[in-house]
């Protein structure tokens, strides 16, 4: 361990106290905020102690050896931080399994840190006693309980807090576009949930492979209503130039007829979706192709508010133009000092799992060296200031951290435009991981596109030109402005009407311009 380098940068805080109380109980029996959230790290009287043993799971090999290797680095910088000399530190490599995990609980540790994958987390659960506390790193809240907490941002943090600020932003329908996998499911699951807190009607939700263009293309044409918006575009040249070469105008008729066919060359859709925004579920890098195919299957930011998650956190986004003004929800900044005290002893610059498992550590020492009851000093309601802002643990295991709103400004930057809550005085989240169901897709339900009510014609001339409604689910009423038509539209409308003297006029296909940085095969 990088020992002088560590004792060079590394500023130590104030002590972690409390009142004493039985250990191995794993509830508190006030769990309501009464003060401002305790720093986590600080020096410790040992003498009072003697000496406390911490077991360590990382993967330390494998494919992930590069993600433990940067979090046992912060575990390393936080231990010489506190100067406990009393404290014994042991490592092992979580890609050993469950030899790996016998061999932690069996070094009879005061706290395990880690592991990091749920699976494992699993493992520690079912072999240590219902006594010992784990700090561990998985975003799964099934895999913590009974004395297994996690540091880690659980997801639906993540979804509650942008659902808040579409609140506040005042959306009142919206989509989901969420990744083909459990966990998306499970999300679009939170978001569902969190819609019916905040009374925002969830009105679609779209699953796509990830990083599959061709399903991401897909999943986009059937959310945006492409095939239905472009059918009645489609038919509504037809009717205005059927109109213009077959029937006598006057001046002004033929004047509005040829403005509306110049205004529909612009485009390639009418009309309106049945949502004012979309929530996107992924990673930053699927959602710029999601993003840009909405815009070329005709729904863009005009359309649609656009929103994420803290999935976004860290992803190259920030110049791309078709996100500009959509916001996300974020964890903190990184305490500055921190960051520059790992970039000077690692020559990196950590991630989010590094300074998770720096507060990791800084809270196991607290905890051993507190006089309060274990589940009292790491279960305390009013939480703790880390390294990523405000953080509590909760009875269950799964924990709470403050988000900030970001949103994106198309140019390079990012802007905050919500700060992250500095204490849990009130509550922060209203819905448990533990307690969502996954959902699977919703489909629109639309009234469906009727290109006569995006037309003007003459009043002579409405009775002779008429068309079917295009879309598959017309249940909901439209949110589309009417032009001042009045259309009677067939009984069964899946065949267009027939007029005898109606002699529609061949059109060239209409051709699609490519946007942005996405490519699009036709």
């Amino acid at each position: 361990m990088y020992i002088k380098t560590f004792l060079r940068f590394v500023v130590l805080c104030a002590v972690l106290a409390g009142c004493a109380g039985p250990r191995g109980r794993w509830s508190v029996e006030n769990n309501t905020a009464t003060s401002s959230p305790a720093q986590m790290y600080g020096t410790y009287n040992e003498h009072d102690f003697g000496s406390r043993r911490m077991a360590v799971l990382l993967p330390m090999s494998g494919d992930s050896a590069s993600t433990g290797r940067a979090i046992r680095t912060s575990v390393e910088m936080a231990v010489l931080a506190t100067g406990a000399e009393k404290l014994s530190v042991s490592f092992f490599d979580s890609e050993r399994g469950g030899e790996a995990i016998k061999d932690a609980v069996d070094s009879d540790p005061d706290i395990i840190v880690g592991p990091l994958f749920a699976n494992d987390v699993r493992m520690v659960r079912g072999q240590k006693s219902s006594s010992l506390p784990v700090l561990a790193f998985t975003s799964d809240a099934t895999a913590v309980g009974d004395g297994v907490m996690t540091l880690a941002l659980m997801p639906t943090n993540s979804v509650e807090a942008i659902v808040r600020e579409m609140q506040s932003d005042k959306v009142s329908k919206f989509i989901i576009l969420a990744p083909e996998s459990d966990s998306g499911h499970l999300l679009a699951g939170a978001a569902k949930r969190a819609a019916e807190i905040y009374n925002i009607s969830l009105v679609g939700a779209f699953f796509y492979d990830e990083r599959s263009s061709d399903s991401i293309k897909a999943t986009t044409q059937k959310a945006s209503m492409n095939v239905a918006r472009t059918a009645a575009h489609t038919r509504a040249r037809e009717i205005l130039s059927d109109i213009l070469t077959e029937e006598s105008l006057n001046v002004l008729e033929k004047s509005s007829v040829i403005r509306q066919l110049d205004d529909m060359s612009k485009n390639d859709v009418i009309g309106e979706v049945p949502y004012d925004a979309i929530l996107f579920l992924g990673t930053g890098e699927d959602t710029k192709s999601l993003a840009s195919f909405m815009r070329y299957f005709g729904v863009g930011a005009r359309d649609a508010r656009m929103y994420g998650t803290a999935m976004w956190d860290g992803a190259d986004i920030k110049s791309d133009l078709t996100l500009s003004g959509a916001k996300y929800a974020a964890l903190p900044e990184t305490n500055a000092e921190f960051v520059a005290t790992y970039e000077r002893v690692a020559g990196t610059k950590p991630n989010r799992l590094a300074s998770i498992g720096y507060d990791a550590t800084n809270l196991a020492i607290g905890m051993m060296y507190s006089d309060k009851s274990n589940a009292a000093y790491l279960l305390d309601p009013s939480g703790y200031n880390g390294m990523d802002g405000i953080v509590r643990l909760r009875p269950t295991g799964d924990s709470e951290r403050a988000l900030r709103i970001m949103q994106l400004t198309g140019d390079g930057e990012v802007k905050v435009v919500k700060e992250a809550a500095t204490d849990f005085m009130t509550p922060l989240y209203n819905i448990e991981q533990r307690h969502i169901e996954p959902i699977d897709e919703i489909e629109l339900q639309t009234r469906g596109v009727n290109p006569m009510r995006y037309i003007n014609i003459p009043e002579r001339l409405r009775d002779k030109y008429k068309s079917q409604t295009y879309g598959a689910n017309m249940t909901e009423k439209s949110n589309a402005q009417l032009v001042d038509v009045v259309t009677v539209l067939p009984e069964d409308d899946r065949e267009p009407v027939v007029v005898q003297d109606y002699k529609p006029v061949k059109l060239a296909p209409v051709k699609q311009t490519l946007i942005d940085s996405i490519e699009v095969e036709e």
